[in-house]
């Protein structure tokens, strides 16, 4: 601000808004230059750049609001403010220096005038004090004396009304610099009570009540360090800069029960007074949560692909890629299901729960389609998330949740491609609201599952075809080569015969040939068959058919064909069980399975053959007493062209494709088949078929 010594040429200090130039003690100072000067009106006024605004006023001669913004140019106070000195004017109708548009000639009003410049203390006028008579007079010196000291009275005024403006102004810019900030700000003062909170602090607050001062429990409240450590009071960032302390980065935790888990980074300094004495401290709070979510989501995912890479299984890699999820993202419990089609179940393949956990989490072993929340994710075919699971619309019983102890859920389908092979679920012990990030992080988690199983399923049949391959070729080393042996020995002989012979043995011989023939015939058509089924190109046509008939018309025909023998068929099947499926096809399956069991079957041994209904599934089991299986085998026996250990040691004649064609039927079906623990020596097969179609 330039200052200006008998001349109006300086321009005075910013002046506030109108609604703030009012002040009573202003007033009151007009009404005593008004008294001690005998005038019957005084005025005071701000000088605003080429105008002058009324600051005080006592017995105006005319309407306010002609005093409040005057022109310069207009009023006698702009000479004041020109020249820079006192101007007096005894008589307003005859002095020629009153303005053509001042309000004293607008109204014709007769008196005196006596105009005195406030200066600030560089000399700079910041206003004019004056006063007024209705009535034509000489001033006299005190008349002066008492207008020039009312004159530095309202400098004082003026100036404590400009400083508080000045304050006033800095304060909301600093305010709106403050709230426009990404960072919390906190600032106390020397006894640690909060005197600063800007906006965003109080978001990051959310909604607890911000503490008065640092010795308030609230200023603690689910702080933790990085560790996990409990934060004391005077272990915050903002207490420990109080105590002289300058930090950087220190990073802070805030989480608890029903909130969700926040990550903090602060700065803390003292404030130093000019004195040197800390008269507060301040922080800038940074929250990284994000950040740090987004560092846990790579950790997370990068454990998981590693789980899954030397895993020999999925339900080998289960619990170590449960046990990522839940340690790097802080969720209490999760399960991995996987899909069995045919039973029209999602089975538990492993959990994992957070270290500590003591509340009871109950999995049960397998969940039907469309039930709980696995097998409702499984339903649905996207990722569903439940923020409470004792709401009534969980999916998940109340009496569970509660004493699990579990609040929000997520369950994602795992899939490869449109195929669905299982579910994840993930939970937590607070509520917590929908979040895409993560459902876009586990629906990754899911994917790479859905590639794992698949890949291990491709690793799998490519270990099947080879060892198809190998069985294929002891196949044509044994099965079809000891026919064709045969064939070829006796049409040598029937080619070399004579007449005698011809009549006398030609037709044994030429039954030996058709039987062989017959059985490569059988061969082949069971190998075309399952190739066909394995391709896709072989037709199932299902339709609704009665179960029960077919397996009674199967069970009839095998009796016929052992009638003699010491063998006992028993069957225990209802009137009737309908369910869809290709006729021809299942009564093949069935068929094998009667004559495999006959086949193995001992004299005297006993045939089962058993149909009821579990759920929406049908199960048909068909058991024997015969030399069984050993456990270890089971499995292969569904692999093509596989005869168990104990056939081939005991001669028995086959081709190891009655159950592999039976699968490969079965899986058609949408079901499963399987050989099950058996009472006793022999062996029992269950297929299961589902009782609708999908």
């Amino acid at each position: 601000m330039a200052g200006a010594s008998g001349s109006g040429a300086g321009v005075g200090p910013a002046v506030p808004a109108r609604c703030v130039l009012t002040s009573g003690a202003a007033d009151h100072v007009a009404a005593l230059v008004a008294r001690a000067a005998h005038s019957t009106c005084a005025l005071v006024h701000f000088r605003d750049g080429d105008r002058l605004l009324l600051y005080g006023g006592y017995g105006l001669p005319a309407p306010r609001d002609d005093f409040i913004d005057i022109p310069i140019g207009d009023t006698l106070g702009g000479i004041v403010v020109e020249t820079g000195e006192e101007l007096a004017v005894d008589d307003l109708t005859t002095d020629e220096r009153v303005p053509a548009g001042s309000p004293l000639r607008l109204h014709g009003l007769p008196g005196a005038y006596l105009g005195r410049p406030i200066r600030d203390e560089h000399g700079a006028i910041l206003g004019v004090c004056c006063a007024l008579d209705s009535k034509p007079r000489k001033w006299s010196d005190d008349d002066r004396a008492v207008v020039a000291d009312a004159a530095q009275v309202g400098k004082s005024l003026i100036t404590e009304q400009l400083a508080r403006h000045e304050v006033d102004r800095q304060r909301r810019f600093l305010d709106a610099v403050l709230d426009s900030l990404h960072d919390g700000v906190t600032a106390c003062d020397e006894d640690g009570r909060i005197v600063l909170v800007n906006a965003r602090m109080q978001q990051l607050w959310e909604a607890a009540r911000i503490p008065d001062e640092l010795d308030d429990d609230r200023a603690v409240a689910g702080l933790t360090d990085r560790d996990g450590k409990p934060v004391e009071p005077r272990d915050i960032s903002l207490y420990r800069a109080l105590r002289g302390e300058h930090l950087r980065d220190h990073e802070l935790v805030l989480s608890g029960r029903g909130r969700r888990t926040h990550h903090y980074v602060i700065d803390a300094q003292p404030i130093i007074g000019p004195d040197g004495r800390t008269v507060g401290a301040v922080q800038a709070v940074q929250d990284v949560t994000r950040r740090k979510r987004a560092e846990r989501f790579r950790t997370c995912e990068l454990n998981v692909i590693t789980a899954l890479a030397d895993a020999p299984s999925v339900e080998a890699a289960g619990p170590r890629v449960l046990e990522a999820i839940v340690r790097t993202l802080g969720w209490t419990h999760a399960e991995l299901w996987l899909v069995d089609d045919a039973a029209g179940v999602v089975r538990s393949a492993a959990e994992w729960h957070a270290p500590g956990w003591t509340a009871e989490i109950a999995v049960p072993a397998e969940l039907p389609y469309g039930t709980g929340l696995a097998g409702r994710a499984w339903q649905a075919g996207k990722p569903l998330w439940i923020r409470d699971v004792e709401r009534p619309q969980s999916l998940i019983s109340p009496e569970t949740a509660r004493e699990s102890q579990l609040h929000a859920a997520l369950a994602i389908p795992v899939r490869h491609g449109l195929e669905p092979l299982g579910v994840l679920t993930v939970f937590a012990d607070s509520a917590e609201s929908p979040d895409d990030e993560l459902v876009a992080l586990m629906s990754g988690i899911a994917a790479h599952i859905g590639q794992f199983v698949e890949r291990r399923m491709v690793e799998d049949l490519q270990r099947q075809l080879a060892r198809t391959r190998d069985e294929y070729l002891a196949l044509i080393g044994h099965e079809l080569r000891t026919p064709l042996t045969s064939i070829g020995a006796y049409t040598e002989l029937l080619r070399e015969a004579d007449a005698k012979m011809l009549v006398e043995d030609g037709p044994a011989m030429l039954e030996v040939i058709d039987r062989n023939t017959t059985r490569l015939r059988h061969i082949i058509g069971e190998l075309l068959e399952l190739s066909a089924l394995d391709t896709g190109h072989a037709a199932v046509q299902l339709a609704p058919l009665d179960l029960a008939e077919l397996v009674r018309e199967s069970v009839a025909a095998t009796r016929e064909a052992v009638e003699g023998e010491p063998l006992v068929i028993e069957e225990d099947l209802p009137d009737r069980l309908v369910a869809p499926g290709d006729r021809r096809r299942l009564r093949q399956v069935v068929d094998n399975l009667l004559g495999n069991a006959v086949k193995y079957s001992p004299d005297g041994g006993r045939v089962t053959v058993a149909l009821r209904t579990d759920g929406g599934i049908a199960e048909l089991s068909v058991s024997d007493t015969g030399i069984g299986v050993a456990p270890e085998e089971r499995e292969k026996m569904f692999t093509g062209l596989y005869r168990t250990s104990r056939a081939r040691d005991r001669a028995i004649p086959g081709s190891g494709l009655g159950l592999t064609l039976s699968r490969a039927v079965v899986q058609r079906h949408h079901g499963t088949i399987q050989l099950t623990e058996h009472d006793g020596p022999g062996t029992t097969v269950l297929v299961r078929l589902p009782l609708e179609t999908r």
